[in-house]
Parts: structure tokens; C-alpha cells; sequence
């Protein structure tokens, strides 16, 4: 025979699913997501104009870095420049350690003269590295689709314009 109190927990427990069932709220397609279109069709969707910086470069505000080793934003027109190769990179033109001081950018750190394979320091860049475009991106002036509320904290008080990366990379590897 079934106890009492077994048949009380049984009884909570149906009651708390139906009820559950119940009270489920139900969200129409157009409702989901950020777009707020029908998930099933791509004809109403019209994307936001992207509007990018058409200052040249050297006449640009330096972005802050959003967090510690962030590959830094580009805050400068591309224009001409994005289609890269080992042989043609306009952005070594500036960006190359020994000509960015001159020209006041931001120099290219130390992480990109050194191999990761074999953990030695290169003369020239990695050859890994010349697609500048992989990681650096032009900074749109579009408002955000959703409130960021992140704050970034460095450990150096450079943090948020320097990359520190070669000398944290392993770090806590033993």
C-alpha cells in the first residue's frame, strides 16, 4: 500500500508540473532574437548602414583596447588597404616598429617578431602574422544592439594601449 506521505509528494509534484505547464509563456517569431523578423525568411531584413572612420591615418583618436592583449581597433580609413599579402601590406609601412615612432602609430609589438612554434625571436615578422586584417578591425560608429556594461581592468597602466602578450603568454603554464 502506498504511504500517505507518498501520496501527498506525488500529488505536490503533478500539481507543480501542470501548473508549470499552465502558466508558460508563449513568444511569437518576430518577438525572438535582435532583428525581430520572421526567423524563416530573409526578405524584410535591412542591416543598419555600417558607418566607418574616413579619417586618414596619423590623424586618428587611438581607441582604447577593450580588454588586456585585445588586438587593438583600427581608428583610421582603410580604404585600399585590406587586401593583404605576405609581399604587400600597407600597414607595415607605418606600423613597423622601427618607422611608428616617426610617424606616431602604434608600433607592432613584440608578439609578432617571434614564432610560436619554435619559441624564437625572428628579425623580420612572423610570416604568420601579415594578415593584419584577421584580428584589427575598423571601428564603426554604429550604436551598439545591446548595452555592454563590461570594464575592462590592466594589470600595467599602459594596459589599454600596449600589448604585454609575449612576456604574460605562459603565463600559470607549467
Amino acid at each position: 500500500m502506498i504511504s500517505t506521505k507518498t501520496l501527498i509528494m506525488v500529488s505536490l509534484l503533478g500539481v507543480m508540473v501542470a501548473s508549470g505547464c499552465a502558466v508558460s509563456q508563449s513568444y511569437k517569431e518576430e518577438e525572438l532574437g535582435l532583428r525581430k523578423v520572421d526567423l524563416y525568411s530573409e526578405k524584410t531584413v535591412v542591416a543598419e548602414p555600417t558607418s566607418y572612420s574616413t579619417v586618414a591615418a596619423g590623424e586618428s583618436k587611438v581607441i582604447q583596447r577593450s580588454f588586456e592583449n585585445a588586438p587593438p581597433m583600427i581608428p583610421h580609413d582603410v580604404e585600399g588597404m585590406l587586401d593583404m599579402t605576405k609581399e604587400n601590406n600597407a600597414c607595415t609601412g607605418c606600423h613597423l616598429p622601427e618607422v611608428a615612432e616617426a610617424v606616431k602609430a602604434t608600433p607592432i609589438p613584440k608578439s609578432h617578431f617571434f614564432d610560436m612554434r619554435t619559441q624564437k625571436v625572428l628579425t623580420e615578422m612572423s610570416q604568420a602574422r601579415y594578415n593584419c586584417s584577421a584580428c584589427h578591425a575598423p571601428q564603426s560608429a554604429n550604436e551598439p544592439l545591446v548595452k555592454n556594461e563590461f570594464q575592462p581592468e590592466y594589470r600595467k597602466q599602459n594596459g589599454a594601449q600596449r600589448s604585454n602578450l609575449l612576456d604574460t603568454l605562459n603565463e600559470g603554464v607549467k
